[in-house]
């Protein structure tokens, strides 16, 4: 017997704004990561191929401040939002799609989430391909796990590469109802253009500390912060 399908699927893409109310540093801001570092020089393959120790200290140090930080309300609001699809106090589903790097999203409780971008908390081999979770620091001689062999590297897309789980991400949005943007500025692709696949068959919303540069891309905005925007939406779509 076919399940039926649940009254709304919500897809929801988070940026670096939910992160930076836990007190992450982000990379595009003014005085973010990229303003001291060079993006060539850690955020490349090639960059990573000309000094492996130079990227994995960079990514070792990004992986530390996660010990110091906590998931606030809007990463809480949505885990909860989940939660009630679980507990059937909402005929719902929610998948998050994450451009960021960080397991704040886990932490608070959520388990549909995708992270296009990849993890800090992951490294990749190079030779099988393995994805081993990674609490601590790594070197360029630290061996792989699962096929012992000096080949790991984070678990990170960088400029140049692909983003990953784009296949079911794209099934995800083609068949959602509603489509929400909390934190991102959307304006960096591909997250860019997946206001585009879904304009024709989902409300679209954006949460945000400022209202969208294109405010006709959106049919609502939430103006402020997303640890009381995002707990006020979440309240509105279980009618509480």
């Amino acid at each position: 017997m076919t399940q039926p399908h649940p009254a709304e699927r919500i897809v929801v893409l988070t940026g670096a704004g939910i992160s930076r109310e836990s007190g992450l540093e982000t990379f595009r801001d003014a005085d973010g990561l990229w303003s001291r570092h060079d993006i060539n020089d850690v955020c490349t393959p090639e960059g990573f191929q000309r000094d492996p120790m130079l990227v994995s200290r960079f990514y070792n140090g990004r992986r530390a401040e996660l010990a110091h930080v906590e998931p606030n309300a809007a990463h809480r609001a949505l885990a909860y939002l989940e939660q009630a699809a679980r507990d059937g106090r909402w005929d719902g589903e929610i998948l998050i799609v994450t451009q960021n790097i960080d397991d704040l999203h886990e932490r608070a409780g959520s388990r549909n989430v995708v992270h296009m971008h990849g993890e800090l908390r992951r490294l990749r081999c190079m030779s099988c391909g393995a994805t081993p979770e990674w609490l601590d620091d790594y070197l360029p001689q630290t061996p792989c796990p699962a096929c012992h062999r000096p080949t790991l590297r984070p678990d990170i897309v960088w400029f140049g590469e692909i983003p990953m789980h784009m296949e079911r991400i794209q099934a995800a949005l083609a068949a959602c109802d509603r489509f929400v943007t909390i934190g991102t500025s959307g304006t960096v692709y591909p997250a860019a253009g997946f206001i585009a696949e879904v304009r024709d068959h989902a409300d679209t919303l954006d949460i945000n500390l400022e209202a969208p540069a294109i405010p006709a891309l959106f049919d609502r905005t939430l103006v402020g912060p997303a640890t009381r925007m995002v707990p006020q939406w979440v309240a509105e779509t279980l009618g509480s």
